[in-house]
């Protein structure tokens, strides 16, 4: 049974209550765009989801990353749901965005460029083309070829790959080696960021046994420590920091690396002829815009996909020449600048050593704060607001 007021609503009355609605949906419109253009131009937040930068950024730090500090990208893909990246958070199988449109790459100018030791944010390169598993998650294409048991790949535009997070070490132009997990830039070797992390052995005949006070004064985490065989020794993960506090105390620590010449055969460029591992790298020239280098069959794989992939050329590596466009070639002028980029856990990070050089156009930007940190089942609270070195 419906009850009736005994009067009619004025016409006053219900302009009202639609300029009511009105405010609200002007507002959400007006909060999307300002979001958007906030997002798109000056700064985005993210969250840290692996260890690769311990410990200069933990799992579960919430960082800023400034657009501005090297200028703001135009969009690749404009029509796209606001504040979405490769897919939507409940169906992973719907493309948040279309490729009907897509724009060339542009950026708007900065503060400056990407300069050493900076902490870069930046779309996976390799993130182009990517498998999905059952559970919708990403699935390195690259890695998985000789697999049958995927769907076919997804091809994705560079503004919307996936976000990661590492130190630039090496700049356009430079020729970067690493030798004993020491990173030098043409010839000289550069200082250790204070709480970046390496693999170490420590010995002790009291290693079952470490004193509290020296596991909260070396941050061990016992996710990372691996006790050997002969239980005096740990394989431990510690920052330049806790190695200067050890000096001088009963432990006994050394590097652990691999052995020169031991191929590994995840990094790049994948190929036989490079006997490469994590800590004998290189030397390898990083790409810059306008540079000429000579290209053969020995250096092409190095190159490969900057040539193909990044630059969209037609490369032709059969039959004993290298033809780009269908012509032969013997040198190669770079039309972008490209980076090298690693994390701060030396070992336990993919980066360039893994997927080679960064292009231009996937740098996103520079993370310059954490504005919070949750760890440990609590707020890290002595994280908050500091910046990031």
């Amino acid at each position: 049974m419906k009850f009736f007021s005994g009067r009619k609503k004025t016409g006053k009355e219900e302009k009202k209550k639609q300029s009511a609605l009105r405010e609200w949906v002007d507002a959400c419109i007006f909060a999307v765009i300002a979001g958007t253009l906030i997002r798109t131009f000056l700064v985005e937040a993210f969250v840290i989801p692996s260890p690769s930068m311990e410990q200069t950024l933990l799992i579960n730090d919430y960082i800023f990353v400034s657009k501005i500090s090297y200028g703001p990208r135009i969009p690749n893909t404009p029509l796209a749901i606001p504040f979405t990246q490769a897919s939507l958070p409940f169906f992973k199988s719907l493309k948040p965005y279309s490729t009907a449109v897509q724009w060339p790459y542009y950026r708007l100018p900065g503060f400056g460029n990407v300069q050493h030791n900076d902490v870069v944010v930046f779309n996976l390169p390799v993130g182009d083309t990517v498998l999905r598993d059952p559970s919708g998650g990403d699935v390195n294409y690259y890695q998985e070829l000789h697999k049958e048991n995927f769907p076919p790949p997804d091809i994705r535009p560079v503004d919307k790959r996936a976000t990661w997070v590492k130190r630039c070490v090496g700049l356009p132009g430079d020729t970067l080696q690493i030798d004993a997990n020491m990173v030098c830039i043409n010839g000289v070797e550069q200082p250790l960021p204070a709480y970046s992390q390496h693999r170490y052995q420590l010995y002790s005949n009291e290693c079952k046994s470490l004193p509290d006070s020296l596991k909260k004064a070396l941050q061990l985490d016992e996710n990372w420590r691996v006790l050997n065989a002969d239980s005096s020794s740990y394989t431990i993960n510690l920052t330049t920091v806790a190695v200067k506090k050890l000096k001088g105390t009963r432990y006994a620590i050394e590097p652990l690396l691999q052995n020169e010449g031991n191929r590994d055969s995840r990094l790049f460029p994948q190929d036989f002829s490079y006997h490469w591992n994590e800590d004998y790298f290189g030397p390898i020239y990083i790409p810059k815009k306008g540079a000429t280098i000579v290209i053969n069959h020995e250096n092409i794989p190095l190159y490969y996909r900057v040539i193909a992939t990044y630059e969209k050329n037609k490369l032709d590596t059969t039959n004993g020449t290298i033809r780009i466009n269908g012509v032969p070639a013997t040198a190669y002028t770079f039309k972008m600048n490209y980076y090298f980029m690693m994390g701060d856990n030396r070992h336990y990070s993919e980066d360039s050593r893994f997927y080679g050089f960064v292009p231009e156009d996937h740098i996103v930007g520079k993370a310059v704060t954490i504005w919070f940190s949750f760890g440990e089942g609590s707020i890290r609270w002595r994280r908050l607001l500091s910046g990031i070195k």
